[in-house]
C-alpha cells in the first residue's frame, strides 16, 4: 500500500468494484464532505484518519461529540503513541495549557485579535455590536503586547486601573495605547460602565466556568502547535457538547482551529518544499465555521494545511450576515463527496454533479452511497458514483487507552491544584502588576512571589482620593453621631447604620426634609422612637399641616332576605343578594317612592268624577283631555275592563281596572303606567300646556312599586 495515497472508496458502476483513493498533492485542495445524520459520514473520516496515523503523518481531528476521537485513541498503533495529544477539556483533574494570547511572533498579533473576535462574533451574534467589538478588539490587541498575558486579562483590564496602567505601559501600538488613555480614561462613568457590561458578562460567562478558566487562564503554553505541525504529531480534540457544553465546545474549538491556522502561516520561514502536510479532520464544522476557515480555505494550501471537513446541511454555513464560509467552501474545495441529503441541498448540488445525477439521485442514495467529484492530478474529474471502504472493526481496549491518556497527561498538563494556585497568587497579587519594578513578563512565577506592594498614589484618580474624606453628622432620626462621604446639605435628612435598615426594613418611616431642618439645629435629646415620631408630627401641625384619621371602610357582606319579602326573584330568595356598607354617606341615599294604593284610587275618583267632554275647539277642555289620556291603562289592564264595568259602575272604565287589579293583587308585582299623549305635540305646545310640578301624582312612564 503507497503511503502517498489514501484509499476512500470502491467504484459500484455495473458491479464493478474497483478501490480508488486520493494523492498527497490531490488533498492539499482540501476534501469536503456533506450529508445527513447516520449516513457514514464519520465512518469515512475514521477510515482516512486511520491511514494518515499509520502512515506516520501528522493530523488534528476537532470532535464536537467525543466518539470519533475516542475511536482512533482505541486504534493508535504502537509506534505512535508518544505522538499523540490528547485536549480533552471534560478531565479537568488534569488541565492542560492552552494560552491563545501566547504569540511567538508580534507580526501575527493582528490574526490572533481577527480570530477571537470572530469566534465571539459567531457565538455571541444575536446580541453583538460595534461597541462590542471595538472595545473587545483594543482590549485584546493591549493584552498582546504584555507578554504572559491570558484571557483572564480582558474582564480586569475594563475594570483594575492599576493592572490596565501596567498593560498601557508596555504598549507599542501608538493607536491602541492613544485609545486607552485619551478615549477610555475621558469617558463618563456610567457611559463607560454601560460600554464595558456587554463585554464583562459574555466573556465573563465564558470565563467563569471553571475548567475553562484552568484551560486559557495558564500563561504558559503545554500544547504548542508548531511543534505538533512541524513534528507531525496527533492531536485528539475532544470537546464534546455533552460533557462542556455547546458554547464552550464551540469558543475552544475554534480557538485551537485559529491557533493552527497562525502556525501554518508562520511556516513561510520554512521553504515549501520542506513543509510537511498536515492534516486537519473537522466533523460537524458548522460549529467552528468561523473566518479562520474562510482564510484556511484560500491560503493555507501553500503551508501545507489540509482540509477535510464535514457536515450535515448547507444552511449550517449561512449567518444572518454572511455566506462567506459557503462561498468560500464551494469556491475552493477541490474534492466534493455527497452522501444522502435533502431536497434543499440537492437542488443546490445539483449544479455541482449534473448533467450525471439530479437532485431525485441526490435524495435516493443509500447508506455508504456516495457520489463523487475527485481531484485527480490537479483537475477535477466528472462526478461518479462509489460505496465508502468500512473501517476496521474497533475493538475495545481501556487499559490501551488508558494508558495514551496518562502519557499525554505527564507531557501537556498539570494537575488542577497547581493550576488553581496560580490564578489565584495572580488574581490577588494586583499591586504586584501595578507597582513601578518594571516586571515586563507577568508570566515569570518569581513574580508571583514578590511581597505586595502597596498601590503606585500616581496612578490614583482624584475621585478616590476625595472618596477617603468623611463628615461628622447627626442621625435624622435617632440622634447619634455619623460619618458620610458627601457633604452635607441643610434639610436633607442623613442616617446612621442601623436607622438606614430600618427604613429599607419598613420599620420606621424616613424623616421628612422639613423635620430634618429644623431638627438639624437643636441640640442631642436621647428619646425614643415614640418620641421623636411626636416631635415630628408636632413640627408638621406648626406649618398648618394636619393628619386627617382615614375614614374606616366597611367590608362586604352578605346578607340573605326573608322568602316573604316581596320584589324578588327566586333565585334571590335562594341564594341571597349581594349588599355593600360604605359608611354613613351611603345610608342617606333617598329611598325609592311609595305609593298608597287606596290614595291613588281617592285621586283618581277626584279627577274623574265628572264626565269627560268633547274637545270642539275650547282650549280649556284640553287639559282635562291630556289627564284623562295621561292616566289611561296598558293595554295588559284595559283587557280587563269589561270585568270591571260589570263590577264596580262606579268607577270610570280606567279607575275599573285598576279596582279589578287591588282585587287580584299579589305582593312583588309591578306596574308601568302608559306613556304620557304628550310625546305626540311639538315642543311648543308642550310648553303651553306645561303645569305646576305635583309630588303626589305619577309621572307618565315612572314604576310604581306596590
Amino acid at each position: 500500500m503507497s503511503k502517498d495515497l489514501t484509499y476512500i472508496a470502491k467504484t459500484n458502476f455495473r458491479r464493478a468494484e474497483q478501490i480508488f483513493g486520493i494523492r498527497r498533492a490531490d488533498r492539499r485542495q482540501h476534501m469536503y464532505v456533506i450529508g445527513k445524520t447516520g449516513v457514514g459520514k464519520t465512518a469515512f473520516l475514521k477510515n482516512m484518519a486511520l491511514q494518515d496515523i499509520e502512515n506516520g503523518q501528522g493530523l488534528a481531528i476537532i470532535d464536537p461529540h467525543g466518539e470519533f476521537v475516542e475511536e482512533i485513541l482505541d486504534n493508535i498503533p504502537p509506534h505512535r503513541v508518544n505522538d499523540v495529544v490528547y485536549f480533552n477539556p471534560a478531565d479537568m483533574g488534569y488541565p492542560v495549557s492552552f494560552n491563545i494570547m501566547d504569540v511567538p511572533d508580534p507580526r501575527y498579533k493582528h490574526l490572533i485579535a481577527s480570530g477571537l473576535i470572530g469566534i465571539f462574533t459567531k457565538i455571541w451574534a444575536n446580541v453583538w455590536s460595534a461597541r462590542m467589538e471595538y472595545i473587545l478588539a483594543n482590549c485584546i490587541l493591549a493584552l498582546l503586547d504584555t507578554p504572559g498575558t491570558t484571557l483572564l486579562g480582558i474582564p480586569r483590564m475594563l475594570v483594575d486601573r492599576d493592572y490596565r496602567q501596567k498593560i498601557i505601559n508596555n504598549l507599542k501600538d501608538p493607536v491602541v495605547k492613544s485609545f486607552w488613555i485619551n478615549e477610555y480614561e475621558e469617558w463618563d462613568p456610567r457611559y463607560r460602565n454601560e460600554a464595558i457590561a456587554p463585554v464583562q458578562n459574555k466573556v465573563g460567562q465564558f470565563l467563569n466556568v471553571s475548567f475553562v478558566r484552568n484551560i486559557v487562564g495558564q500563561a504558559k503554553n503545554t500544547i504548542d502547535i508548531d511543534e505538533i505541525m512541524n513534528n507531525q504529531k496527533i492531536l485528539l480534540v475532544n470537546v464534546s457538547k455533552g460533557r462542556i457544553g455547546e458554547d464552550n465546545a464551540a469558543i475552544l474549538g475554534a480557538m485551537i482551529i485559529t491557533k493552527i491556522q497562525l502556525s501554518a502561516m508562520e511556516r513561510v520561514r520554512i521553504p515549501e518544499d520542506e513543509r510537511k502536510d498536515f492534516y486537519l479532520y473537522v466533523d460537524e464544522f458548522q460549529n467552528f465555521a468561523t473566518d479562520s476557515f474562510v482564510n484556511i480555505l484560500s491560503e493555507a494550501r501553500k503551508y501545507r494545511l489540509d482540509l477535510i471537513i464535514a457536515h450535515q446541511y448547507i444552511g449550517q454555513l449561512v449567518t444572518d450576515t454572511s455566506t462567506a464560509v459557503r462561498d468560500a467552501v464551494f469556491g475552493n474545495v477541490g474534492t466534493m463527496i455527497s452522501f444522502r441529503v435533502g431536497a434543499a441541498d440537492a437542488e443546490a448540488l445539483e449544479l455541482e454533479f449534473t448533467p450525471e445525477f439530479l437532485q431525485n439521485d441526490l435524495i435516493r442514495l443509500d447508506n455508504y452511497n456516495i457520489y463523487i467529484k475527485l481531484m485527480i492530478d490537479g483537475i477535477t474529474s466528472r462526478p461518479f458514483s462509489a460505496t465508502t471502504i468500512a473501517p476496521a472493526p474497533v475493538i475495545k481496549n481501556n487499559k490501551k487507552r488508558e494508558e495514551i491518556i496518562r502519557i499525554s497527561r505527564s507531557k501537556y498538563a498539570h494537575t488542577v491544584k497547581s493550576v488553581e494556585e496560580e490564578i489565584n497568587r495572580w488574581a490577588a497579587n494586583m499591586e504586584v502588576f501595578a507597582n513601578t519594578q518594571g516586571y515586563s513578563d507577568l508570566s515569570n512565577p518569581q513574580n508571583f512571589s514578590k511581597p505586595l506592594y502597596k498601590p503606585n498614589n500616581s496612578l490614583s484618580n482624584s475621585r478616590s482620593l476625595d472618596s477617603t474624606k468623611l463628615y461628622d453628622v447627626k442621625c435624622s432620626n435617632c440622634g447619634k453621631d455619623a460619618k458620610i462621604i458627601f457633604e452635607p446639605v441643610a434639610g436633607r435628612p442623613v442616617y446612621c447604620r442601623s436607622c438606614l435598615k430600618k427604613i429599607k426594613a419598613g420599620e420606621i418611616q424616613p424623616v421628612s426634609s422639613a423635620s430634618a431642618r429644623e431638627t438639624s439645629d437643636m441640640p442631642e435629646q436621647k428619646t425614643g422612637q415614640a418620641g421623636k415620631k411626636s416631635e415630628n408630627v408636632s413640627a408638621l401641625g406648626d406649618l398648618g399641616i394636619e393628619f386627617a384619621p382615614p375614614e374606616k371602610i366597611e367590608p362586604i357582606s352578605f346578607h340573605s332576605f326573608d322568602r316573604g319579602q316581596s320584589g324578588q326573584k327566586k333565585s334571590e330568595k335562594s341564594f341571597g343578594t349581594l349588599s355593600t356598607s360604605l359608611g354613613a354617606g351611603a345610608q342617606d341615599k333617598p329611598k325609592r317612592r311609595e305609593v298608597n294604593l287606596s290614595e291613588l284610587r281617592k285621586a283618581l275618583e277626584e279627577s274623574l268624577d265628572k264626565k269627560p267632554e268633547k274637545n270642539d275647539g275650547n282650549p280649556s277642555l284640553r287639559g282635562r283631555q291630556q289627564s284623562d289620556e295621561a292616566i289611561s291603562p296598558p293595554p295588559s289592564v284595559a283587557a280587563e275592563q269589561g270585568q270591571s264595568e260589570s263590577t264596580d259602575s262606579r268607577l270610570p272604565r280606567s279607575s275599573a281596572g285598576l279596582a279589578r287589579n287591588d282585587d287580584k293583587k299579589d305582593k312583588g308585582a309591578e306596574r308601568t303606567l302608559a306613556p304620557s299623549s304628550d310625546e305626540g305635540k311639538k315642543p311648543e305646545e308642550k310648553s303651553k300646556d306645561k303645569k305646576p310640578e305635583n309630588k303626589n301624582i305619577i309621572k307618565p312612564g315612572e314604576t310604581v312599586k306596590f
